[in-house]
């Protein structure tokens, strides 16, 4: 078993649902693990996957960091596909962040596993048909530290939580919930 297959099975295996809907979501993780092994990693495995991104407030979290996704076309937090070089599930969605934001895993305070969310994918998503995302949670204190635009994104931006803009990912406003729910 890998480092990374580890990291993953743990963070399913610790989370605690809250509710029936949780609870189902935790099992889809379960089931894919269960079914797929190591596969269930892999963006070249099956049609539905484990990724993993990051949810960044800053310190009072009253904003949420953002990028505008080019594929979905809607406002979501970094994240994406893990790979052969990730050795844990934070560190899979702490890479990503960088690679997103420009924001560096060293800036973050509090990281920790926070949510598991499966959701659809429409046709602008290749063969992927669902992720089975692992969100970790971080907080920052420099939300004026210059942020990068990476070519899966068309904008990257800090959001008020209570007001997120109207293009964003479904669900996003939820899973915001969740998140700081278990904070």
């Amino acid at each position: 078993m890998s480092a990374l297959f580890a990291s993953v099975t743990t963070a399913v295996d610790e989370w605690r649902a809250r509710d029936d809907a949780e609870e189902r979501t935790r099992r889809d993780f379960v089931d894919a693990l269960r079914d797929h092994g190591q596969a269930a990693l892999e963006r070249s495995g099956p049609p539905t996957h484990v990724t993993a991104s990051a949810f960044v407030f800053d310190d009072d979290a009253a904003h949420v960091l953002l990028c505008f996704h080019g594929k979905g076309r809607f406002w979501v937090q970094p994240g994406g596909h893990l790979e052969a070089g990730d050795t844990s599930v934070a560190g899979a969605a702490l890479r990503e962040l960088q690679e997103e934001t420009g924001v560096s895993p060293a800036q973050l305070r509090s990281i920790a596993v926070a949510d598991l969310d499966h959701h659809a994918l429409g046709g602008g998503f290749g063969r992927c048909a669902s992720h089975l995302d692992i969100g970790v949670v971080g907080r920052i204190q420099d939300v004026a530290a210059p942020l990068i635009v990476s070519d899966e994104s068309d904008a990257v931006a800090w959001w008020p939580v209570a007001a997120l803009p109207p293009n964003s990912a479904p669900g996003l406003a939820g899973r915001l919930a969740r998140v700081l729910a278990t904070r």
